[in-house]
């Protein structure tokens, strides 16, 4: 085990690297000259000061030594500064962030895994049934839902016709921090994040639990008397349980790219909101430093993923 976790460590910082690489290079061809970002409109400057500026923050390099000086920097946890926010330093900016995307993440995965398995499970059970078919039309109607879409009707209307929730931010102005205050501003975008996870999620756990239910070690436990709700419990729900496991790995690489759209409709503080305001101002450090802490979070959330592959199905060996 601990082999395949240093051997898949390895590869994950591989496609970090190349992650990294690829983003930079996307950033330099971008239309524009990335030097206009560090310039003041308002100032004028001559072509001399800014050939100066130009050297001083190596842009009269390759391309190739301009990343590999961004690398060696990056390595020793050097990001580079905001250009944006006065010299502020990147990691220190990108770290402040993380903790609200985690608990947005966190929440809305936790929503999606509960109520996609327990709807799974029922669709599964009562198959055929008006519940199977209800529960199967709002999974379709959950996945084809574009975050984007989502969010700016889940915002239109639980906060602005219903005033059900607060329409954005992560607490308050003005007020003390209260845990209750947290929630209201959180349960909504949560909610919303997690609907198309959670639509997936169930359609896996359906198709999963009937294949199951059909194996013989069902239909002997069921044979020799036992409860249809413990069968369903203990011999179906664990072995139909892998391919959602898979799924829900998968799923935080995408409830990046939704947590993106939600921070920015519901200007929720955190790394998705922090990425698009600087791809906005083109504040190309912060660009780099954000997409290499997200990719790390993905990859290494894939790592725990497939090792706990072993733990939900003792059948499987990690060779």
């Amino acid at each position: 085990m601990l082999t395949y976790i240093a051997r898949r460590l390895a590869i994950g910082l591989l496609m970090l690297v190349a992650l990294s690489m690829l983003v930079f290079v996307l950033l330099r061809l971008a239309p524009g000259d990335p030097i206009d970002a560090y310039i003041n409109p308002n100032v004028a400057m001559s072509q001399a000061e800014m050939a100066a500026l130009r050297a001083r923050l190596g842009f009269d390099q390759p391309l190739p030594i301009q990343y590999l000086a961004w690398l060696r920097a990056a390595v020793t946890g050097d990001l580079g500064y905001s250009i944006q926010k006065n010299g502020v330093k990147v990691l220190p900016l990108v770290l402040e962030r993380v903790g609200p995307t985690v608990l947005l993440m966190f929440l809305a995965l936790v929503i999606a895994i509960v109520g996609g398995i327990a709807a799974g499970i029922i669709s599964a059970v009562q198959r055929n049934s008006a519940t199977d078919v209800g529960c199967s039309v709002a999974a379709f109607v959950g996945i084809s839902s574009p975050p984007f879409l989502t969010a700016i009707l889940g915002l239109y209307v639980f906060s602005v016709v219903l005033r059900w929730s607060p329409s954005g931010g992560m607490l308050t102005p003005g007020t003390p921090f209260s845990l209750s205050d947290l929630l209201s501003h959180l349960v909504l975008p949560a909610c919303l994040l997690s609907i198309g996870h959670a639509a997936l999620i169930m359609r896996y756990m359906r198709a999963s639990l009937l294949e199951v239910l059909n194996q013989d070690y069902v239909r002997t436990a069921r044979a020799k008397g036992v409860k249809e709700l413990w069968v369903i419990i203990k011999h179906a729900t664990r072995n139909a349980l892998l391919p959602v496991v898979t799924l829900i790995g998968s799923s935080i690489g995408m409830a990046v790219g939704g947590a993106i759209f939600m921070e920015s409709v519901f200007n929720w503080p955190g790394m998705g909101l922090l990425l698009v305001n600087a791809v906005d101002t083109r504040d190309y450090p912060v660009i780099m430093g954000a997409t290499l802490i997200i990719g790390a979070c993905v990859i290494l959330v894939n790592i725990l993923t497939d090792v706990a592959y072993a733990l939900v199905d003792p059948r499987i060996r990690v060779a």
